[in-house]
Formats: structure tokens, C-alpha cells, sequence
């Protein structure tokens, strides 16, 4: 039951703008990557430590429950409740490193991939290497004790922690890193501190005692609280530092952590081992792993049959009658070539006598290392992807002694066929004995419930019959939590919550998360998943697609955006009705619809097609046709645009700025942009040079320029994109066709945008038609100077009728980034010198991501300057055409983290991209002057003057 919380008092703790009890906030942050649901009755967001000493201050006096959630990706259920849900990710993702990269601190908020990129110039990283290092956080990896593939025992997150800052439940902060921390411990909680050392002294001197711990924590593990700190720590501020390494949540704030990286080692050989079953498989690991192997990855006969459908795996898969086999992968990886000459050497002796299946063998290869990792890392995508509508993806993880692991994988797959999850896969870190399966039950049917509690029943018998963990990297969550005490027994369990009393003693933190005595809480508060979009419903809520989206933290996120979806479709009608009416803004009108979000999702969902499906599916026949007259007479309308933008550059910002407002009050946000007097003036108007095409033609390249630069006049001045690349194609002697038609053409981009569909179709004829003739046939590839316009043009196809969609798809379209640095560069030499910038700052754009084109844009960058720097928290600016102009929190939110970091970096000669209008986002977030990169590869090959 909800407890009656005081939010007042809590507004009076961090601010009442921290506090929220919208539905839609709570609604859409209840979603995690578990298969738990709980709402929470209000969302608090704290912006600094301080705020949270006081928010944690204020709940243990008053009795509030609080749960911390920064990534959500965890899967046990750690990070949801029906209380106060303490946002930890939008203000805290600071990342510093220190000593030359040896040691890292970095905020709970802060993703762990921004932190080994922040890592990578020195050559180091996390020792924790989560298959969700691209969307989960320093928080959960400290709090879930996160390990992964190459990880072991022996780099995971309590391994790796060289301190800890953190705030109790009390108020108290305390960095235990700090010199005379645990005197400060022992000050200001004498309680807590004399309590840990009275249990550390208990359990040392209990040799049953301590030798259960030290076989259980022998394992990966991650049931109930690090108990192994009494036994590895002295001082009780360090036990204290390594139980809050686990403990997700339930024993105080984790404000930052210090790690000690280790070193990246970028040499690599792989191996895919393919064995007739499960035992040779085993009985090969300790023979891998004692020869160098780094990584020993299992799939079981199943995770095969799954493996062996998909076009992109090895041929030696897809072409194996599958039975009863079992594959292991293999990898070494070394700091330097005779290193891994070495290890490589040593592991394929060890291979060569192997009783494999097929022939195999290790290879440093890019793309059958790629086609091997594809196989193990694609086994969630699709399954997820293919489970029945309704069922949840419950991914799961056990570990037991290396003696016991084949026979744990038969026992499974005998679970399996007794429950009937035919679909069910294994697949885990073989090398630690650590096995990863997940099944798709139907939680809403009471039939599939109750055969999902009879497996859990049957499960924690297999895996503590071996003697083996319940949970090795999940966390315990919501999921295990009622099976701790039968894990430890009744002493081991009693210390825990000794642990917990003495750290939270109102027990406010994260309740029914860890530890809980109800015997069916696992099955309580399970989510459901309602069909909403068929194009969205095989989300798996993972949140891995946060990160890259540029809304993260003004609106929703695509995740966000899908669970409110959920939530509508379930709702009781009031309530319905009000999230209807927010959703509008919050997911539909503030989706940059960059579509980012696809590339990180691992069952490819394109919430940014969906949203725009919605903005198009709004539009009435009027808007469609609107639409359709614009695209007809869109030279026109660029002209119009031109002269509007030369008066108002002529306009005070405040008048302009007063009639924008005006405007956008009658007519909507969604139509007329927020002007301020801060956009440039008009750009010059776009070539149009046509060229014959044909076996006869010089041109070697049919030219695109962007209609964003005839609307928009290039920074301080300078000559612009389409200018800039005409004079390098001419100093490279590369010929050039132009469409004649070319002012009154667009890419289409705005209009898909918008969902003016009919418009869109339209435009794309057009385009079709004046340019298709240019390119011989399709043989001679199509250039714009646009990221965002090459990412339209290459998707015209998907908006012509079958004759011409088949044509274009044998157009090569090429972003002018990438068209340069092949064919153009290597004709024009390197830049002089004397010449050269010291440094530029670049800032690659959404559509730069999907055209494959950031090391281009990076290579033109390090051709004009001496050090070329790309921020590693860089992402989509959220102008997205007209998104910035018409929401400019979009972008404000968007660029953030990365003008921030510009600001880090320090003065630079230049800043460039390869997009007009995301030029104009970073130079409005950044105060800097950005342009296009090609701009600065003309001025620095110009030919002096003579």
C-alpha cells in the first residue's frame, strides 16, 4: 500500500521545481528494464549532493520510503516503487579522470560507455564490462556490483573501487576515500561504526561462517549484501564503502565512486568452438582459461538453432544441422602484436587439441570476430524481438561451481521442456561458470503465472542443490529477494539485516528490494504489456536507446514515450484522458525524430518513424494538402523564407522575439517557429549548373546542395558549404552536374518530419525526376552538403512508386564528408604546414551516425588541423530541421553535457560539423562559431594569392 507521504516537506528539502506528482512523470518513470511495475507517488530530482542529504534527512525523519533509479536497466526490480522514485541520472553524470587515467571518478548519472570514452586517450578502462554499457550508469554498476564478460571475480565493481562518496539515509556524508574518513565515521555515526566492527569481529571468528562466505563470494555473486567486505576490509569506513557495492539502493546514496581502471588492450584474436555437447564443452574451459583465454563465452544447442537463422552469423552456423551442440567463444587480447602472438599461440595449442565439432580456430579478423560476437550478443535481440505479443522477455542469471556447470545446463534444459519455454536460450560467461538464459512467459495469464512460480520453486532447487548463487551479476532486486535467507541460511541472513538496521534504521531505503520476508513478493506488482503500436510492442523496456536521445532531459525519452503508451492503453478514463493530453508535447511534438534511437536498440524499434507516424495521423486533409502545395512550390516558398529572415535580421531580437510569440499563441508551436533575432540572415541562392549525362559526360558526381543553406547565410560570413565544396571539386579538377531544377528542389526531410506524407511523396518525385537523368543510369553517386539532406536522399526510395523506387535504389547517395575524403582529398595533397590549425572542435551530427560517415567527418577535421577533437559526450544538438526552431528547450536540453565539455576542452582555432542547421544549435549552445568542415578544408588549400 502507498504510504501518505509529505510532499510539502520534501519540497522544502531540494526546491519544489525537484518535485513532481504529474502522472506522466510518474507513469513514465516506473518503467525499468525489470519485469516489475510499480508507480511511484512522486518523482524528485535532485541537482546536488546537498539536496540529497537533505531529501534523505527529511524521509528518514518522517518515515518516507525513497528508491533510487539512475539508468534503469537493471533487471531484477531494484529501481522501482509506490513511493518516491529519486531521479540520480539527470544531474549526476560528471565523469573526471585522475592520475593520467590510472584512477576514475565519475557520478552515479554518468554512463558507463561516456566513461570508458572518456578513458580511451589513456588507454585504459572500466574493469566492469556490462552488456549494457552503452545505457547503464556508475550508479547501477556500483549498486548491482556490476561485473561481465571479461570481468571474472576479479575486476568487478567491488574488485575496482578505490572509494566511495556517499550520504546515509541519516544525512551523513562521507567520502571513505577521504584521509581520516573513518574517523569521521566513527564521529558522526558512532552507532554504525561500532556495529561493523562488532560484526566483522563475529564473523571472522566463525570459521563455519567466514567459510561460507568465502565459498559464496569464491562465485560471482550478487545475492543479498557483500558480506565477504567483513572479511577483505579492516577499517569499518572501507566494510562500509563495500557493502553499499551491492547493496542497489538499500543503504545509502552513492554520490561518486573512484575506480582503478585497467589497461585497454586493443590486439585481438577470437575464436568460434563449436563441440558435439555440453560436456566436452566444460570439460575444455579450464584448459582456455589456464592458456590466456580472456573471454569464454557458452551458447547451448538452442542458443545455436536461434543463431543459425540469422544471414549475418558465420556460415559455419547457418550451414550446422543442429542437435545437441554447444559453442564456446574464445578470445585473447593483448597490449601489443608479439603479446598476442603469444597468448594466441598458447590458447590455439590448447584448440588444436579440442574434440570439436567442425574445424575452428582463433583469427584476428575484423569481420569474423564481428559475425562470432554477432552470434552471442544477438541471441536477446532476437528472441526478444520474436516472443508472441503480450509475453515478457525475462532475462535471468545463476551461477554455480565450474565442477556442477554442465550439468546445471541440462537441468535447465529439462526445466525448460517441463515448463514448455521451447524458446528458452542459455548462453553466459563460461569461464566463471555464470549462465544467462531467458524465457517469455504471458504474466497477465494465471495458467502461465503459476507455472512461472512452480519454475522459480524449481530453479532455486537446481542452483542451490549445486550449491551455487541465485543471482551472479543482476542484483537481487524484487526478484530474489525472498530466497536470501534460504541462500545463506539463518546466521548469514540475520548479519544481513543487522547490515541493514544499522545503515537505514527506518528502513526507508528501497523496502522489499534485497531482503524481504514475504515469501511471494517475486510475483507481486508484475508488469503486463499491452499492445499499443505494432511497430513498438516488442520493446523490452531496456532503455538503451536513452542515452543517444536528444529529449532525454527536457521530455521523455523513446522508452519513456513508449511506456506512456502502455500506461494510456490500461488506464481508467480520467486518467487516460490526461496523459492523452500531455503526451502530445512530452512524446510526440518535442521527438526530434533522429532516429538515433534505432541504432542502440537491440530489437531495432524506430521510435522516431512512430512518432512521426503520430504527427502525421493528427494532420487533417487540410495540413495533407498544405503539405502537397508547398512541395509543388517550394522554390517559391525558399525565397519567401530568404526575405523573411533578411527583415528580420534587420529587426530588434525584441520585436522579433514579441511578434514569434504573438504568432505562436494563435497559430501553435508547431507551425511557427520561436524567433529571437538570433538567426542568421538569408543564405545565397542554391546553383543549378546542368550538366548532360551519359556515357559523354565529364561530371563525376551529380551535385545535391541543401535548400538549409540558401535559407540560412553561413557563420561570420564565410562562403558556406556549397560554395566551399564547388571550389575544392574544381581545385581537384572533379566534375560537377547540377540539376536545373534545383532551387525549387528539397530533400524531403521536413515534410516526413512533420507527417506531411502526401507532401513528402511529392517532393521525392520531384527530386526523382530531376535528378535521376544526371546519374547515367544510377552509375555516378549523388552528393549533398547536408548530413541530414544525404540521410533523406538516401531513403527516397521509400516514398516512390515501385519503377522509380527500384531506379533510385541503384543510386549510390553520398554525404558530401564522404565524397570528399575519398575522392577529393587524395587529389588536393595535404594542407601546408604552415597552414594547419592547432586544434578543431567537431561535432558529428544524428545523420552522420546512420550514413556510416563520423570517421570522415573526423578524417577532413585532422586534414586541416593538427589535433582534431570530437567531445565524448557528443550527440544529436535536437534542432532536427525545425525542431530547434520550434522548441529551442529541445536543443538547449539536448547539447548540454557536450557544450559543457566544449567548454572543458579549452579555446580551439575552429568548430565545424557537417549540417547548417546543427551548426546553428552548437553555436547557440556553445557560444561558438560553428561551420561547416568543408569551409575550412577550402580556406586551408585556397592557393595563395599571387
Amino acid at each position: 500500500m502507498t504510504p501518505v507521504i509529505d510532499l510539502d516537506a520534501l519540497r522544502a528539502a531540494v526546491g519544489s521545481a525537484q518535485v513532481s506528482e504529474r502522472i506522466a512523470d510518474r507513469a513514465r518513470m516506473a518503467h525499468d528494464a525489470s519485469h516489475y511495475l510499480l508507480t511511484p507517488a512522486a518523482v524528485v530530482t535532485p541537482s546536488s549532493v546537498p539536496e540529497v542529504a537533505a531529501l534523505l534527512a527529511t524521509a528518514h525523519r518522517d518515515g518516507v520510503p525513497l528508491t533510487f533509479r539512475s539508468g534503469g536497466t537493471s533487471l531484477s526490480g531494484q529501481a522501482g516503487t509506490d513511493a518516491v522514485l529519486v531521479d540520480t541520472r539527470r544531474h549526476f553524470g560528471g565523469v573526471t579522470v585522475l592520475d593520467d587515467g590510472a584512477r576514475v571518478r565519475a557520478e552515479p548519472g554518468a554512463v558507463v560507455r561516456r566513461v570508458n570514452a572518456a578513458l580511451a586517450p589513456y588507454r585504459r578502462r572500466l574493469g566492469p564490462d556490462p552488456a549494457s554499457e552503452a545505457a547503464c550508469t556508475v550508479g547501477g554498476v556500483v549498486a548491482n556490483n556490476s561485473s561481465g564478460m571479461t570481468s571474472s571475480t576479479t575486476a568487478t565493481a567491488y574488485r575496482t573501487l578505490a572509494g566511495i562518496e556517499l550520504v546515509l539515509p541519516s544525512g551523513t556524508h562521507l567520502d571513505t576515500a577521504a584521509p581520516g574518513a573513518d574517523g569521521r565515521l566513527a564521529a558522526l555515526e558512532p552507532a554504525l561504526h561500532a556495529g561493523l566492527a562488532r560484526l566483522r569481529d563475529r564473523l571472522r571468528a566463525d570459521t563455519v561462517l567466514r567459510g561460507r562466505i568465502e565459498h559464496q563470494f569464491s562465485m560471482k555473486n550478487t545475492m543479498g549484501y557483500g558480506l565477504n567486505a567483513f572479511l577483505d576490509h579492516d577499517s569499518p569506513a572501507d566494510i562500509l564503502a563495500h557493502l553499499v557495492v551491492g547493496s542497489e539502493g538499500t543503504l545509502a546514496f552513492v554520490a561518486s565512486a573512484t575506480f582503478d581502471t585497467l589497461p585497454v588492450l586493443p590486439h585481438i584474436a577470437t575464436a568460434l568452438l563449436v563441440f558435439d555437447g555440453i560436456d566436452a564443452a566444460v570439460e575444455a574451459l579450464p584448459m582456455l582459461v589456464a592458456a590466456g583465454a580472456g573471454a569464454v563465452e557458452l551458447m547451448d544447442a538452442t542458443s545455436l538453432r536461434v543463431a543459425a537463422a540469422d544471414p549475418g552469423a558465420p556460415a559455419v552456423i547457418r550451414s550446422l544441422p543442429i542437435e545437441q551442440q554447444t559453442a564456446l567463444l574464445v578470445e585473447v587480447a593483448a597490449a601489443s602484436p608479439p603479446e598476442l602472438a603469444v597468448l594466441a599461440a598458447s590458447v590455439g595449442a590448447v584448440v588444436d587439441r579440442l574434440p570439436l565439432n567442425v574445424p575452428g580456430g582463433l583469427s584476428s579478423d575484423v569481420r569474423e570476430r564481428a559475425a562470432a560476437w554477432h552470434v552471442r550478443k544477438g541471441l536477446y535481440a532476437t528472441v526478444a524481438g520474436a516472443r508472441p505479443q503480450g509475453t515478457t522477455a525475462l532475462l535471468e542469471d545463476i551461477v554455480v561451481p565450474p565442477p556442477a556447470l554442465s550439468g546445471a545446463v541440462r537441468d535447465l534444459q529439462a526445466l525448460f521442456d517441463r515448463y514448455a519455454y521451447g524458446d528458452a536460450v542459455i548462453f553466459g560467461h563460461a569461464r566463471d561458470a555464470n549462465l544467462h538464459f531467458m524465457i517469455t512467459p504471458r504474466l497477465d495469464d494465471p495458467a502461465e503465472l503459476s507455472a512461472y512460480a512452480a519454475f522459480t520453486e524449481d530453479l532455486v532447487d537446481l542452483v542451490l542443490g549445486a550449491d551455487g548463487s541465485l543471482k551472479a551479476e543482476h542484483g537481487t532486486g524484487r526478484i530474489m529477494a525472498p530466497y536470501v535467507r534460504r541462500q545463506y541460511g539463518d546466521e548469514l541472513y540475520a548479519v544481513m539485516r543487522e547490515v541493514k538496521a544499522l545503515c537505514d534504521p527506518r528502513g526507508v531505503l528501497a523496502p522489499g528490494v534485497v531482503l524481504d520476508e514475504d515469501p511471494q513478493a517475486h510475483l507481486r506488482h508484475l508488469k503486463t504489456v499491452p499492445p499499443v503500436d505494432p511497430a513498438l510492442d516488442t520493446c523490452v523496456d531496456c532503455g538503451y536507446c536513452e542515452p543517444v536521445c536528444p529529449s532525454r532531459g527536457v521530455t521523455t525519452t523513446p522508452r519513456q514515450r513508449i511506456a506512456l503508451l502502455r500506461e494510456i492503453a490500461v488506464a481508467p478514463p480520467s486518467v487516460r484522458a490526461e496523459l492523452e493530453k500531455e503526451y502530445e508535447y512530452l512524446a510526440v511534438q518535442t521527438c526530434a525524430a533522429d532516429s538515433l534511437c534505432v541504432t542502440a536498440c537491440p530489437v531495432k524499434i524506430d521510435t522516431g518513424q512512430a512518432m512521426k507516424a503520430r504527427r502525421a495521423s493528427s494532420l487533417g486533409p487540410v495540413a495533407q494538402k498544405a503539405g502537397t502545395a508547398a512541395a509543388r512550390h517550394w522554390g517559391a516558398g525558399v525565397r519567401a523564407a530568404r526575405t523573411g529572415l533578411r527583415v528580420a535580421s534587420a529587426l530588434p531580437g525584441p520585436v522579433v522575439s514579441g511578434a514569434s510569440s504573438l504568432a505562436r499563441a494563435v497559430l501553435g508551436t508547431e507551425w511557427i517557429p520561436a524567433a529571437d533575432g538570433s538567426l542568421p540572415g538569408p543564405g545565397r541562392p542554391r546553383p543549378s549548373m546542368p550538366v548532360g549525362a551519359g556515357p559523354s559526360s565529364a561530371a563525376e558526381v551529380v551535385f545535391f546542395p541543401a535548400c538549409i543553406g540558401a535559407l540560412f547565410a553561413p557563420e561570420g560570413g564565410g562562403e558556406g558549404a556549397t560554395a566551399a565544396f564547388l571550389a575544392l571539386a574544381r581545385r581537384a579538377g572533379v566534375a560537377v552536374a547540377i540539376a536545373s531544377r534545383t532551387p525549387s528542389l528539397c530533400c524531403g526531410t521536413p515534410w516526413s518530419s512533420k507527417g506531411l506524407k502526401a507532401g513528402a511523396a511529392v517532393m521525392a518525385q520531384q527530386v526523382f525526376d530531376a535528378l535521376w537523368p544526371l546519374t547515367a543510369d544510377g552509375d555516378l553517386p549523388v552528393v549533398a552538403d547536408a548530413s541530414s539532406c544525404s540521410h533523406g536522399l538516401a531513403g527516397l526510395a521509400s516514398l516512390l512508386p515501385a519503377p522509380d523506387a527500384a531506379r533510385w535504389s541503384r543510386v549510390t547517395v553520398v554525404d558530401v564528408v564522404s565524397f570528399v575524403r575519398s575522392a577529393v582529398l587524395p587529389r588536393l595533397g595535404p594542407v601546408a604546414a604552415d597552414r594547419l590549425l592547432d586544434r578543431v572542435v567537431l561535432h558529428p551530427t544524428c545523420a552522420s551516425v546512420h550514413l556510416g560517415e563520423v570517421d570522415d567527418l573526423v578524417a577532413l577535421g585532422s586534414a586541416v588541423a593538427r589535433e582534431a577533437v570530437v567531445p565524448s559526450n557528443w550527440g544529436c544538438c535536437g534542432f532536427a530541421g525545425d525542431r530547434g526552431l520550434l522548441h529551442p528547450e529541445l536543443t538547449r536540453g539536448a547539447t548540454e553535457a557536450e557544450a559543457a565539455t566544449v567548454a572543458a576542452v579549452g579555446e580551439a582555432d575552429q568548430y565545424a560539423s557537417c549540417n547548417r542547421t546543427c551548426e546553428l544549435g552548437m553555436t547557440r549552445a556553445t557560444g561558438k562559431p560553428y561551420r561547416h568542415v568543408l569551409e575550412l578544408l577550402e580556406e586551408a588549400t585556397r592557393p595563395a594569392p599571387e
